[in-house]
């Protein structure tokens, strides 16, 4: 089933997740809904906050990044069929020099931003069978990693940017929060005005 996607101004996007059980509601279905929903948007990524669930819970499929013929062999090797499931997660290491990205988010459509980001991170977390795991990841896959996880800390790439950038893009993130744009994947707007 495809999910409205929440969009920028909706609060649950500045709220830190909390954890979630093996016993949580519906699970298994929830994870393919997010899936769903994730590709149907042609996103690489999609946090529980995004379809309005305050949890820890996020999932990343960089295979559309394979495609980038900007990137090495090796580079397109990793991203393709790189699909994971991140529960409870919690980054433990990130390092390196930070580098440039052009992000974009699901939640906050048609507004792309260079964001810094370290290029290393090491992460642990529950993976879709609740066995504990601990990775490091580079590159892209690290990035749409470190993305994802912001979004169950509360924090939206935009909050990265700096305050002329803030400014610049302030008009266009009111009109999201309101609805005022053209999206073709299913939304919901926090500031729509109610329909009779």
């Amino acid at each position: 089933m495809i999910l409205p996607i929440v969009a920028y101004g909706d609060p649950v996007l500045k709220k830190k997740a909390k954890d979630i059980t093996k016993d949580y509601s519906n699970f298994d279905s929830l994870l393919e809904n997010m899936f769903e929903t994730m590709y149907n948007a042609f996103g690489v990524g999609l946090a529980a906050p995004q379809i309005g669930l305050p949890v820890r819970l996020f999932l990343v499929d960089t295979t559309p990044f394979a495609e980038d013929e900007d990137l090495s062999q090796v580079e397109q090797k990793a991203l393709n069929g790189f699909k994971r499931v991140f529960i409870n997660a919690k980054i433990v290491k990130e390092e390196g020099d930070e580098w440039a990205f052009n992000e974009g988010c699901l939640s906050i459509p048609d507004v792309r931003e260079d964001v810094f980001r370290k290029p290393k991170i090491t992460i642990e977390y529950l993976d879709e069978n609740f066995d504990e795991q601990k990775e490091s990841f580079d590159g892209l896959i690290a990035r749409v990693i470190q993305h994802e996880y912001d979004h169950i800390e509360g924090i939206l790439f935009t909050d990265k940017l700096s305050s002329l950038k803030k400014r610049l893009i302030k008009g266009r993130l009111t009109n999201i929060s309101k609805g005022k744009i053209t999206v073709d994947y299913r939304m919901r707007f926090p500031d729509q005005k109610k329909r009779r």
